[in-house]
């Protein structure tokens, strides 16, 4: 706010340090921050605005630039109808994301790669399977999200990513690099073990 009062040419009326000292008082947990501070922190403001980055509208383009894979890919649907989409598929910052067009600046979907693993599957309709899933769950919806037909945002529904590569030569390289780019969380590690002990301290 001083910010934009000190250096917003609309604004006349520029707030004096006595004025910005009078007020923040009682902002402290009802009490006052030592003057000094308030003096510097105008200041500082004063001499050296806050610029807010302009947005290029590149950022996902900046995201994308250098990506550990893309390609197309055939992605299972997660509804009640099981259909194959074809959609093209970009591995970078330990996330999966897939776009309808390989032209699309945004994606349709964004699976995070924190706490997944992956493996082959066999597939009666499709070769060249593998699967996304959270170990140690049969049920657990992954945590992803995708864009609907109407631009909504919504969460995903798999508790597993089925993918067909078109080759096996390329669901093998699928599958090295998102198991190099997979992250794990320590604090998933820790419960997901805690649970292990619980349950085979149930059987006993």
């Amino acid at each position: 706010m001083l910010n934009t009062s000190l250096h917003n040419p609309n604004v006349k009326d520029k707030p004096t340090v006595e004025r910005f000292i009078a007020m923040n008082r009682g902002i402290n947990d009802g009490g006052d921050l030592p003057e000094e501070l308030l003096r510097n922190l105008y200041e500082s403001i004063k001499n050296e605005p806050f610029k807010i980055p302009e947005d290029d509208g590149n950022d996902l383009t900046h995201t994308f630039f250098n990506p550990d894979r893309e390609g197309w890919l055939l992605k299972l649907a997660g509804g009640r109808v099981k259909t194959w989409k074809r959609r093209w598929f970009i591995l970078t910052d330990n996330c999966l994301y897939y776009f309808e067009y390989t032209t699309d600046k945004e994606p349709r979907g964004i699976i995070p790669l924190e706490n997944l693993s992956i493996r082959e599957v066999e597939d009666s309709k499709k070769p060249n399977c593998f699967e996304l899933y959270i170990p140690d769950s049969k049920d657990q919806v992954i945590k992803a999200c995708k864009t609907e037909a109407d631009g909504r945002v919504v969460e995903g529904n798999h508790t597993v990513y089925r993918i067909s590569a078109p080759t096996p030569e390329e669901k093998e390289e699928w599958i090295r690099r998102i198991r190099a780019a997979i992250s794990r969380d320590p604090f998933y590690e820790m419960l997901a073990a805690r649970k292990k002990k619980v349950s085979s301290t149930k059987r006993h």
